[in-house]
């Protein structure tokens, strides 16, 4: 068997691992429990590198944890922790002298076991559900509170107005998400160890199926021909769970970075902004700048704004007075007919027309250099 040098003894001290090159592979090199070991560097899960994970003696040896996902294995085997079958490739290790020597090729090879992901099959082909006619309209209310504490919402109030209205006028399926019923996980940044690291579904979502925002996803991106956002104001901005949701999305937009691929096709959104104070159009301009980079069209007018002004505090007169307001009553009605005419104009639209004018990963000034720690 062929014994490729790649490295000296010093270069590996006790209780330190190294990224190494053997041959045209790349090979994580361990050095623990006073014994050298090697594995395939690239994670089976989706090739994040091994060779910068934490090791920690935990099951039954000791395993590195890739730095993207979470995905173990130990580092003398290559195996998963027990329960799982997957399996890294494992290379033998030579000590000649001071220099570390791997076999050419792995003398056991990787294996990566079929895992269940049947729940979320639709996302992962993306089974679109709109077609040329559809009216499938979708609510997501962010407001935040104690339901076992319940009190009015005025977004989610308005929101309810115009899904009812929706179904009675225009005949549309209408749904509402309530981003407080869900207790989805935020999102963990895999997008800043790699761009390849943030994927779709979320590497959340493929990890834990049955995570909160896989039916935002599912509503959203395959099931929704319009999305109406409401969300009360929160110190000037969009409340926190609409932001925790927005960083979730960012698996949508980084498709087009990736593979210049567009999951939002001929959909419009709109948006209910209320608040006891002022700051509306902030919190609009900030949410029409995040859904138009998704790839979703606003109509003509695209928010309903409610709000008293910086002096109003008492806020049980706010209910009272939104309760009573025509003005809310009218506009929620015509936000939702500016939709559903914006949807019918797009609806002609020849799909392979729309652009997504925005940054592939071929543009990037550092597209040409090769960081040598990454598989890919």
């Amino acid at each position: 068997m062929e014994f490729i040098k790649v490295c000296s003894v010093k270069e590996l001290p006790p209780d330190s691992q190294k990224i190494v090159e053997c041959g045209l592979q790349k090979v994580a090199l361990f050095h623990f429990n006073n014994e050298i070991t090697a594995i395939a560097n690239a994670c089976l899960h989706k090739a994040g590198p091994l060779g910068l994970g934490a090791v920690t003696k935990k099951y039954d040896g000791t395993y590195v944890t890739c730095p993207w996902h979470g995905w173990e294995y130990n580092i003398k085997t290559g195996s998963a922790p027990p329960g799982y079958e997957d399996k890294q490739a494992v290379y033998e290790v030579k000590i000649e002298g001071d220099d570390i020597l791997l076999s050419a090729q792995p003398i056991s090879k990787a294996h990566r076991a079929t895992h269940d992901l049947s729940m979320i099959e639709d996302l992962m082909k993306l089974k679109y559900e709109t077609t040329a006619g559809s009216k499938n309209i979708l609510g997501i209310s962010t407001t935040n509170m104690n339901d076992d504490l319940p009190r009015y919402s005025t977004s989610e109030a308005a929101l309810e107005t115009a899904l009812e209205y929706a179904a009675e006028k225009h005949g549309a399926a209408t749904k509402m998400l309530k981003l407080r019923e869900l207790g989805f996980r935020a999102c963990e940044g895999y997008y800043s160890q790699h761009m390849n690291a943030c994927t779709w579904p979320c590497s959340i979502t493929e990890m834990e199926p049955g995570d909160g925002m896989t039916p935002v996803y599912r509503d959203m991106i395959l099931w929704a021909d319009i999305i109406l956002i409401a969300t009360p104001i929160r110190w000037g901005n969009a409340s926190s769970l609409y932001f925790k949701m927005a960083e979730r999305l960012n698996c949508v937009q980084n498709q087009i970075t990736l593979k210049d691929k567009v999951l939002v096709k001929d959909k419009v959104a709109s948006f209910i902004i209320t608040g006891g104070q002022d700051n509306i159009q902030q919190v609009a301009g900030q949410m029409m700048v995040f859904f138009t980079d998704l790839g979703f069209t606003f109509p003509p007018f695209s928010f309903l704004g409610w709000s008293r002004g910086w002096t109003a505090e008492d806020m049980d007169k706010n209910v009272l007075q939104f309760k009573q307001s025509e003005y809310i009553q009218r506009t929620a009605k015509e936000l939702v007919d500016n939709c559903v005419d914006t949807l019918q104009r797009i609806k002609h639209v020849h799909e392979f027309n729309i652009k997504a004018p925005k940054p592939h990963k071929e543009d990037s000034l550092s597209f040409g250099i090769k960081n040598p720690d990454m598989n890919i």
